[in-house]
């Protein structure tokens, strides 16, 4: 088990995002006040996308690597190879659980409350998985032959952490750049993922005044 060996084990799975909520609003929400349209809290939307792209970076990351990490096991006994990396990603889909429980408590605490649009989380996650389990086949290979690989890969799923819809909203980026922003897999299922967890045009109690996404 990946957190058997951690001083907080699973907790690790709502730290990552809570982090990243953090370190986001503070850099996004507070220096640059990047202008976005919106009646959810900042914190909030942060967290909801983190938890697409969490899954998406925690399944390829541990696919790349699944052949590499289990190579005792792959040469002593023989079963179909794909089920090494497809059985991380299955693990990764366990950990978005966990943190979706915790964005339940959040939204709570925020007195927002979702409409019936949230079952489309479910194809999402599952989308996010399947997006990760492509590429993740491609550098599994890729490293057992060069191991350079293992380090690359958390430098670009970091890169990809910043030019995801996460810390902003894709309604900022320029429409000469849009088509290439939109090659990114993940803009579409970060988009969709926040859409699903909240109705702009309901809260829990009066209607919230139209304000800016990164004001606190």
């Amino acid at each position: 088990m990946r957190y058997k060996q951690t001083a907080i084990g699973i907790a690790w799975t709502v730290l990552r995002p809570f982090f990243t909520m953090l370190a986001f609003t503070l850099v996004f929400g507070k220096i640059a006040n990047l202008p976005s349209e919106g009646e959810i809290p900042y914190p909030l939307l942060v967290f909801a996308a983190t938890l697409p792209w969490q899954l998406f970076s925690t399944a390829i990351t541990s696919t790349s690597e699944s052949l590499v990490g289990n190579s005792n096991l792959i040469s002593k006994v023989y079963f179909p190879r794909l089920l090494v990396p497809a059985s991380t990603v299955g693990v990764a889909i366990v950990d978005f659980i966990v943190s979706f429980c915790v964005l339940g408590v959040l939204m709570a605490w925020y007195n927002v409350f979702p409409t019936l649009q949230i079952v489309t989380v479910v194809p999402l996650a599952l989308l996010a998985g399947i997006l990760a389990l492509g590429p993740g086949l491609i550098l599994c290979s890729l490293n057992v032959t060069y191991r350079d690989f293992r380090y690359v890969i958390p430098f670009v799923t970091q890169i990809g952490l910043y030019i995801s819809p996460v810390g902003f909203s894709s309604s900022i980026v320029p429409e000469k750049w849009r088509l290439l922003y939109e090659c990114n897999p993940m803009v579409g299922v970060i988009d969709g993922f926040c859409w699903a967890i909240h109705d702009h045009s309901r809260t829990c109690g009066k209607p919230v005044r139209s304000r800016n996404r990164f004001s606190s």
